[in-house]
């Protein structure tokens, strides 16, 4: 039997939408957060703990590489500020999302952790 390593900066399972029922929670009385990149639902929490859930699709962001590349941002973006929140987050593509660089990604992800993060604290 090998143990897996898991590096100091990946996600936790825990901190992970991971069943249709999750997303769906979130769905039905979603707080929203819009720009050209990302559209991020949030619903608050009654756990210690953020969640995140990432819906990018193929009619959206036709490239796997660029799925996957935006899902890694949104990984690292939601684990730097993880500590802050209490809510469960979906996070989709925006119209101009393939297209805009790394730096221009990370900060309209910090802007909406940010907005949202108020509209959660006043529900």
């Amino acid at each position: 039997m090998s143990l897996v390593c898991l590096p100091k900066h990946a996600t936790k399972h825990a901190n992970r939408l991971l069943k249709a029922s999750d997303y769906n929670h979130v769905f039905e009385k979603a707080v929203r957060s819009s720009d050209r990149y990302f559209t991020i639902l949030a619903r608050p929490n009654n756990r210690q703990h953020a969640r995140l859930g990432m819906a990018f699709t193929k009619k959206r962001v036709k490239l796997a590489v660029a799925r996957n590349r935006l899902k890694r941002i949104s990984r690292e973006s939601f684990r730097l500020t993880l500590d802050k929140f209490r809510a469960d987050y979906v996070v989709l593509a925006g119209a101009h999302c393939s297209k805009a660089s790394n730096k221009q990604l990370f900060h309209s992800l910090e802007q909406h952790w940010q907005q949202l993060n108020k509209k959660c604290g006043k529900l």
